[in-house]
């Protein structure tokens, strides 16, 4: 699996999922083609921002601070239609995300397993369960100021964000089994 790198360049990662995951994954499940082995396809973030009702620069600051975690610019996501009960006007601004692929998936991959998930207060280990039926995987950290990008101190507010890990296998226990071996600490 080719792909472009930066002068060379190969996320720690991925060099841990080429030469150690994959082999394990072919021993464990038994595929005969290369191409079966489930990989990590996309990491979606995405961070809400419900008090961006009464001033709609929060949502600006959040996507800063989403651009500072992730390495690439966020999308601002608005609202479809007006909700009159939560004040919510169409288009207003709501939260932003990223998608990341390639190393800068791998990266931020690489961070929230060894980095931020050991920082997050009360940590039991994640929810093995949280599986969608098609091998993807999702997340909530009620904290986003656990990552080592994100200055506690010039942090204006403290905001959940959620991690949608989509991956290539098909099944949950595939998928289940690729993140355990990329040290994802799950309960057990």
């Amino acid at each position: 699996m080719a792909e472009m790198q930066l002068d060379g360049y190969t996320p720690r990662m991925r060099k841990h999922y080429d030469e150690v995951v994959r082999p394990k994954l072919i021993e464990e499940f038994g595929y005969k083609n290369p191409m079966q082995v489930p990989a990590i396809d996309k990491v979606v973030i995405n961070m809400g921002v419900g008090e961006s009702t009464a001033d709609s620069k929060k949502a600006s600051v959040a996507a800063g601070d989403l651009a500072l975690i992730a390495g690439q610019a966020p999308v601002i996501t608005r609202a479809r239609k007006a909700i009159s009960t939560f004040k919510v006007r169409e288009g207003m601004p709501l939260g932003c995300m990223v998608t990341l692929r390639k190393t800068r998936m791998y990266e931020f991959v690489d961070r929230l397993v060894t980095i931020a998930l050991p920082r997050v207060r009360d940590f039991r280990g994640l929810n093995p369960k949280s599986f969608d039926g098609r091998g993807n995987y999702a997340l909530g950290i009620k904290e986003h100021i656990v990552f080592p990008e994100i200055n506690y101190d010039r942090a204006e507010q403290i905001w959940g964000m959620d991690v949608i890990i989509a991956t290539t296998a098909k099944t949950d226990d595939e998928a289940r089994a690729l993140l355990r071996h990329l040290n994802f600490p799950f309960r057990q």
